[in-house]
């Protein structure tokens, strides 16, 4: 059985996808404006925090969740908006969430209080769910051929690892010379450019036979990813407690009441025989895998970068770049090789690439050369762009077209379930070395408060050395560093042996897939996708080993999303690269 999923009634099965001219490439730049915005907001506050904490005197729960509602708001409605997107347009969701983003923008820069701060950012989360799965389902829309989907999908990558990458020195500058809501105002002219030249140049597409919104699905997709994402990160930041634990598990359950709606609704939000597919399935495990070991160790080299070698935030942020830019290559690069070599190879070669960077860095000491940190995270991160750039292609070109929001929904919530686990374990095990190594080193006689405060974290060292005198201050810093780099080092080789079984994993489940152009749901001229006539084979049928692919897919590249925060703190939302 094959994977068509649109046929034409003008269009055999030998016709050649029609391909993109001036209009769809146009087209494709102004999807590229909320994209390149929403990863910005990830990042782009941090700065800002100190500004705004001055003038709006949150406390320290409010301005945790300053940092931390919009990511989680954008983890929990993925799935939903990504499934409306279907239902009600893509280009009618993208256009409603441009004009909440835009407003919520303005509301944040113009906030009087913590609370109203909060609310925004919320706000923002909301209109971020609906701008990301709806500008890949767009492409998936605007570009029929197979070769020029995947370059327009690596520019899409580009401008999303580009915008995590650039956010932090964006806002840096504007902090310099305008007040802190300058870092939210600077969305709305980007939005209201959306507006105006989104219904001329982007096209309409919905799937006429998706039926009734599935509104208890919904409710319990989001009651599944927010606690879920909030309960993960919480254990990262503070430790096992009873709160973050419950909300795990609350999530979990939440989970399988969602994923039993789906068996059995009449009109299911999330069409479960995606998974069956097993290039779809094994390629959204290993997008979470990868963001795994991005999310987890770019928090250490970001406070590596600060706390370590003594960098300021801004000079950490543009050092930050030089990875991201070294990197820009490789995924056109890993889908030109997959025309040539089955992509099973070309991704385990990646998670490979990955895993040896990552074992670059278990040698990094405090005082190790700055090239030293940029090579390694080079490396990591140019393995880990092949990975997603073919991974995300593989698993939206197997999707069928009138289901392209929710497969982009889904490799999404990948991201963002593999980032806060990231965090979560990687965090753990590296905050488990720092306190068994700065235990001894800590002075005797220190209060019981400073004494807790060094164990916990390096940032609470560094401040409690600041105030010791002489040479007990200085051995107290040098132990600290210390005890954090041979932390870094036990979760990037953590990272590396997670790597190496990716590896393993992709060569033996995605072996025999296939090179070239996706032949299981290729695009039959342009025709079939604007006809929205659904080939009810893929909800029918199972993927096989003999049937899941067909021949698997052109070149495209995919956004490295996941990521880590600027300083090292919350943010479920979090994508990019951060050193790569």
């Amino acid at each position: 059985m094959s994977f068509t999923s649109y046929t034409s009634p003008t269009s055999s099965s030998s016709s050649t996808p029609s391909r993109a001219g001036r209009r769809e490439w146009t087209a494709l730049g102004v999807l590229l404006l909320p994209c390149l915005l929403v990863s910005m907001d990830v990042s782009v506050l941090y700065f800002a925090v100190p500004f705004l904490t001055a003038e709006l005197e949150p406390s320290s729960v409010q301005q945790l969740w300053i940092l931390d509602v919009y990511g989680f708001v954008l983890a929990g409605l993925l799935i939903t908006m990504g499934a409306l997107g279907d239902r009600i347009g893509r280009r009618k969701l993208l256009l409603s969430g441009a004009l909440l983003f835009g407003l919520a923008s303005g509301c944040a820069a113009y906030a009087q209080s913590a609370g109203m701060l909060i609310a925004a950012r919320a706000l923002l989360g909301v209109g971020g769910a609906t701008l990301m799965p709806s500008t890949l389902a767009l492409i998936r829309n605007l570009f029929h051929d197979a070769k020029q989907r995947g370059k327009a999908v690596a520019i899409w990558s580009a401008a999303v690892t580009g915008g995590i990458a650039i956010g932090p020195v964006f806002s840096g500058v504007l902090l310099e010379h305008f007040w802190w809501g300058s870092v939210f105002l600077m969305n709305a002219p980007a939005m209201v450019l959306l507006l105006v030249c989104g219904p001329l140049l982007l096209p309409e597409f919905k799937n006429p036979a998706a039926g009734r919104f599935d509104l208890t699905g919904s409710l319990l997709s989001l009651l599944a990813m927010l606690p879920a994402v909030y309960g993960i990160k919480e254990i990262a930041r503070d430790g096992v407690a009873v709160l973050p634990v419950l909300a795990l598990v609350g999530g979990l359950l939440a989970a399988a009441a969602f994923v039993h709606r789906q068996r059995t609704a009449r009109h299911p939000m999330l069409d479960l025989a995606l998974f069956r597919n097993r290039g779809f399935s094994v390629s959204v495990l290993l997008n979470l895998l990868a963001m795994f070991a991005i999310v987890g160790c770019a928090v250490f080299f970001t406070q590596y970068l600060q706390s370590v070698r003594g960098m300021s935030p801004m000079e950490a942020a543009l050092w930050n770049l030089l990875p991201t830019l070294a990197v820009g290559g490789m995924a056109p690069a890993a889908t030109a090789l997959a025309q040539r070599i089955d992509r099973a190879c070309i991704i385990a070669m990646g998670f490979a690439v990955a895993a040896g960077g990552f074992v670059w860095l278990s040698w990094l000491e405090p005082g190790s050369a700055l090239w030293f940190v940029l090579v390694g995270s080079s490396v990591y991160a140019s393995g880990l762009v092949m990975v997603m750039s073919l991974g995300n292609e593989m698993a939206i070109g197997l999707a069928p077209p009138e289901r392209a929001g929710s497969a982009s929904a889904v490799l999404e919530s990948g991201t963002e379930l593999g980032g806060a686990l990231g965090m979560a374990l990687l965090g753990s095990i590296g905050s488990a070395v720092y306190r068994s190594g700065i235990g001894d080193a800590l002075p005797t006689g220190l209060p019981p408060a400073a004494s807790g405060a060094a164990r916990e974290t390096l940032a609470g060292a560094l401040a409690v050395a600041a105030e010791l005198p002489g040479r007990a201050g200085g051995s107290l810093l040098t132990a600290a560093r210390t005890a954090f780099t041979d932390g870094l080092q036990t979760a990037v080789l953590v990272a590396a042996g997670v790597m190496a079984c990716a590896a393993v994993l992709a060569l033996t489940l995605l072996r025999g897939l296939g090179t070239g152009g996706v032949a299981g749901t290729a695009d039959r001229g342009g025709a079939a996708d604007e006809a929205g006539e659904v080939d009810d084979a893929w909800a029918a049928g199972d993927a096989g080993a003999g049937d899941a692919v067909g021949a698997v897919g052109g070149p495209r590249s995919d956004v490295v999303t996941g990521g880590a925060e600027p300083v090292g703190g919350a943010g479920a939302g979090a994508r990019g690269t951060a050193l790569g």
